[in-house]
């Protein structure tokens, strides 16, 4: 223990020593809008992630809108869900769609291959997918399945979506009970086609989807953007390759990356109980995406100037060991202070590359990963992972504000070292100066002077979040023991000074 308390002592008497950090928001130069779709959820067939989470079926006691959890619904509605991507993630290239429209009795049930080996009954096919979608007010990105089905079966699922004209699709999905066409703003072609999806190198599946993009077809007005799946983490080549090769029908690529404290897929370390070691480990990938999306960038920028080729990260969030005594196919992890801090730490970089990063969408929505929601049959839990959206609501179609940061000690364990303060500014689209900061720093608070275009702020307001433990989790019986506070400070002789918290994530309207 020795080496990790001089490492801690280390960092405390860096942060202690060093006098207030100096913030300064640039006003004048407003940079790209931040597009709200960066906020986007990700939904996938996976444990109780669709079901029991989310649907319960039209008969159940649990209170429910056509199938779908009343108490849920209404929690995301409140976080404003720009968009939603279904059905996976890797089972979407298991996904067929014809298993999943007409009387739910008769659709054939299915082993889930990709996930616990358990069976998929397909009681929530399209029907019901684009029924949440609209009761949640949210646009729908669809993962067309790329791995194991057919150019054709992918072309009609599309036409029964969006046919607006006398079709044998069209009438067959009248005749599952939906008049009108649906809007369908995305549709990817493929899921981790370097992976699970099939295990492909780029030029093949740069051929590929060139042909699928081809049949891709629906009315115009409701022409979907078609998105490609790229690779991971620095696999350039995904990027450099797609980007040269495919010229037309191509609005995004994708990205994934996942947070692992350890980086071992065999032992990514606990979701609580963990320590200091694997949180600073954890907060430190977020600067790693926002190394290797600047050199993405650059890929991009070379072929792609008319910028037309948005970055989709349509994958990221924390992966730990799954809770003791759950299915590990289900991937059911606890949700901590860590992950709210880890999130607000993945917008802030979504926000500086907001010209190239127009959708990210978190992994995922409910009971799996690094969730929103838990629940337990009736009960419904609301996670820090939530909250940390629920502050940022302001930032979505906001425009973003560059900031000047001097005076930021680092915050430094054993081979990890990372700022101690991370911040984004923006204009919302209320016209609103709102700022978030995170204190990745456990252990000791951060004084902070701010300022706009070099003239003091008179008034701060906002909300903080934090809590005693790195590890501090809302349980059933303790629903509220991370959640956000209200924070205000103002000037006192034409200074502003205040401290950010250890361990935070505080999101503040500033008036100059």
């Amino acid at each position: 223990m020795k080496p990790l308390l001089l490492a801690v002592s280390l960092a405390t008497t860096l942060a202690q020593a060093a006098g207030p950090v100096q913030l300064d928001i640039r006003a004048d130069r407003p940079g790209p809008v931040i597009a709200r779709q960066v906020y986007g959820q990700f939904a996938e067939h996976l444990g109780a992630g669709i079901y029991g989470g989310l649907w319960v079926g039209p008969d159940a006691e649990i209170p429910n809108v056509r199938g779908w959890r009343s108490d849920v619904v209404g929690a995301l509605k409140a976080l404003k869900v720009p968009v939603l991507r279904w059905p996976g993630g890797c089972f979407a290239d298991e996904y067929h769609w014809r298993d999943g429209i007409g009387p739910r009795a008769q659709r054939p049930p299915r082993v889930n291959t990709s996930w616990g080996g358990v069976i998929e009954p397909n009681a929530v096919g399209t029907h019901e997918f684009m029924d949440l979608a609209e009761q949640l007010g949210a646009e729908v990105y669809i993962n067309a399945n790329l791995g194991s089905g057919t150019v054709q079966e992918m072309a009609q699922w599309l036409e029964y979506l969006t046919a607006d004209g006398d079709t044998a699709l069209a009438r067959e999905r009248r005749a599952n009970g939906r008049d009108q066409p649906w809007k369908v703003p995305y549709w990817g072609i493929g899921n981790e086609s370097w992976g699970c999806g099939g295990h492909m190198k780029p030029g093949y599946y740069a051929d590929l989807y060139k042909q699928w993009a081809s049949f891709a077809k629906a009315p115009r007005g409701n022409r979907p953007k078609l998105v490609a799946s790229g690779g991971q983490e620095l696999e350039l080549h995904w990027t450099e390759t797609l980007s040269a090769e495919v010229k037309d029908r191509m609005a995004a690529i994708t990205h994934h990356q996942y947070s692992l404290p350890t980086r071992d897929w065999q032992k990514k370390g606990a979701a609580v109980g963990f320590p200091e070691a694997e949180w600073i480990a954890t907060l430190a990938v977020p600067q790693t995406i926002d190394g290797y999306l600047a050199k993405h960038r650059e890929i991009l920028d070379r072929n792609d100037p008319g910028k037309k080729v948005a970055i989709y990260f349509d994958e990221w969030g924390s992966w730990y060991d799954p809770e003791p005594g759950t299915d590990p196919g289900f991937l059911v992890q606890r949700n901590t202070l860590r992950d709210a801090v880890l999130a607000a730490l993945h917008f802030h970089v979504f926000h500086r590359h907001a010209e190239r990063v127009k959708m990210a969408n978190i992994a995922q929505m409910v009971n799996v990963l690094q969730a929103m929601i838990v629940t337990d049959k009736a009960r419904m839990l609301l996670t820090p992972t939530y909250h940390a959206f629920a502050m940022h609501l302001p930032f979505m179609d906001a425009t973003s504000l560059p900031v000047q940061l001097s005076g930021v000690p680092d915050y430094t364990l054993g081979r990890y070292s990372i700022p101690a303060l991370s911040a984004s500014a923006a204009k919302s689209a209320g016209g609103k100066l709102i700022l978030s900061l995170t204190n990745t720093n456990p252990q000791v608070g951060l004084p902070l002077q701010i300022a706009v275009g070099g003239k003091a702020v008179r008034t701060v307001t906002g909300q903080l979040l934090t809590a005693a433990a790195m590890d501090a989790e809302n349980r059933f019986d303790a629903p509220d023991r991370v959640k956000p506070r209200p924070f205000k400070a103002e000037a006192k002789n034409g200074l502003l000074t205040l401290t950010v918290p250890a361990k935070s994530v505080l999101v503040l309207e500033l008036q100059p």
